[in-house]
């Protein structure tokens, strides 16, 4: 066993990042222009000291198995332990002591640790972080938890920006790794005898087909039915709803998207029951019998809930009912949360917002005539998902460096989908489906 107090804060194994052009684990080049604060380690002696003691209490607690680069391991560690591998410890104390999860974010990026089971570990950490914090050192937690930046708030002005950021990435990127559907949402598989999801990649299609026909059966569209979605995604569920027998209007702020589910809505023959449009949802307009909005909320943003849902009851037509497919969070951590900048925010989804079923409820009840009817979970068939998505992206991950996404991009895809998985598959996430109308009917 190696402690911690004996690994001086710049460990030989420290070196330079970016000093490489490998993209392995411990060895990942870092271009300092495109990403300036993974390149930057921070000198923060104090902070890195609190951070190993934070370091310390998760290996003794969660029953971590901590390997140091000198082969030593941190503290003992069970049997099967979830594994956190360091191979710049120091640097990965310093980046957690001065910027704390956004800190963890960046040093799996820059190669400093890394896990054969990124999933388990982070369950593992997800499960009550603030028993994690030593007694006397929570002080430090306001020196790096800060505010998302203005620049970033999804106002109608800046939300095409942030939608930019990520969903006009590249088509090809997300084709690589989606099924043929192009869904980029929660599926809902089969469950076995015990309530598990019955998930597997040749079932993905599938599951999100009957994703998609549940949506629509809540919303009741059927044919002559006229139908608004908010977040065009690639156009599959339009394209569902229009063999219904529906007409569509769809909207959109990703340019990629667009041009991507136009072809497609095209090339499965209803070009003339769709119209897809680059438009902001606050500028909707029209009167439509239903309203379908798949995992669009969580970009809202908590300030603009009220002009969501708004919206929604404004272009709802008399006896008209909205079906939302929304990512949610217990209410309590949402309110923690809600007003702090974090890794995900900052590298996967800017502007973004993780509701709670609570405060939509509440926002649709405060500023519209609209009442949440039908209300159900199933959080773990977005474990699923996500799983047949990470292992579809690292499976190809040679497909997506040729497209032009660096190493550094590929840990933090990486990383992002398994911390999604772990959140869901802790509970700490679920996803819902929400049913709307004027009389809260389900």
């Amino acid at each position: 066993m190696t402690s911690l107090a004996d690994l001086p804060l710049s460990h030989p194994t420290d070196g330079p990042v970016g000093d490489s052009t490998s993209g392995s684990a411990g060895d990942t080049a870092v271009d300092p222009r495109r990403w300036p604060d993974v390149a930057r380690v921070p000198r923060a002696p104090l902070r890195a000291a609190v951070a190993g003691q934070v370091l310390r209490r998760a290996a003794r607690l969660r029953g971590l198995r901590v390997e140091l680069p000198d082969g030593g391991l941190l503290a003992p560690a069970p049997p099967g332990a979830p594994v956190l591998r360091l191979h710049r410890p120091g640097s990965f104390l310093r980046r957690i002591g001065s910027t704390g999860l956004i800190g963890f974010g960046e040093s799996y990026q820059a190669g400093e640790w890394s896990s054969p089971d990124l999933v388990a570990l982070l369950a593992a950490l997800a499960t009550d972080p603030a028993a994690l914090v030593p007694r006397g050192t929570a002080w430090i937690r306001p020196l790096w938890a800060t505010r998302p930046p203005a620049a970033e708030r999804p106002d109608e002005q800046r939300s095409r920006e942030n939608i930019r950021r990520h969903y006009d990435l590249s088509n090809e990127l997300f084709a690589l790794f989606l099924d043929p559907t192009l869904s980029y949402s929660s599926a809902l598989f089969p469950t076995t005898a015990n309530g598990t999801p019955d998930a597997s990649w040749p079932a993905l299609p599938a599951a999100q087909h009957r994703k998609i026909d549940r949506l629509l059966d809540l919303a009741g569209v059927g044919p002559g039915r006229t139908v608004l979605e908010i977040g065009t995604g690639w156009g599959e569920l339009a394209i569902r709803a229009a063999i219904r027998g529906a007409r569509v209007e769809t909207l959109t702020l990703s340019t990629e998207q667009l041009d991507l589910a136009r072809r497609r809505i095209a090339a499965a023959g209803v070009a003339d029951r769709v119209t897809v449009r680059l438009l902001d949802y606050r500028s909707a307009q029209g009167s439509y019998d239903a309203v379908v909005s798949v995992e669009m909320v969580e970009a809202v943003g908590r300030r603009y809930w009220p002009s969501y849902f708004s919206t929604i009851d404004r272009v709802l037509a008399p006896g008209g009912r909205a079906a939302v497919q929304a990512i949610t969070m217990p209410h309590q951590r949402m309110l923690a949360s809600s007003d702090t900048y974090t890794w995900i925010l900052k590298y996967v989804f800017p502007g973004g917002q993780i509701p709670s079923r609570e405060g939509l409820a509440e926002a649709a009840a405060r500023h519209t005539s609209l009442r949440v009817g039908a209300d159900e979970g199933f959080g773990p068939h977005y474990a699923e998902t996500l799983r047949l998505w990470r292992e579809r992206f690292t499976a190809r991950a040679e497909e997506v460096a040729e497209l032009g996404f660096d190493a550094v991009f590929r840990r933090m895809w990486e990383l992002y989908l398994a911390y999604s998985e772990a959140g869901f598959r802790t509970g700490y996430l679920d996803v819902r489906h929400l049913v709307l109308t004027r009389d809260g009917a389900r």
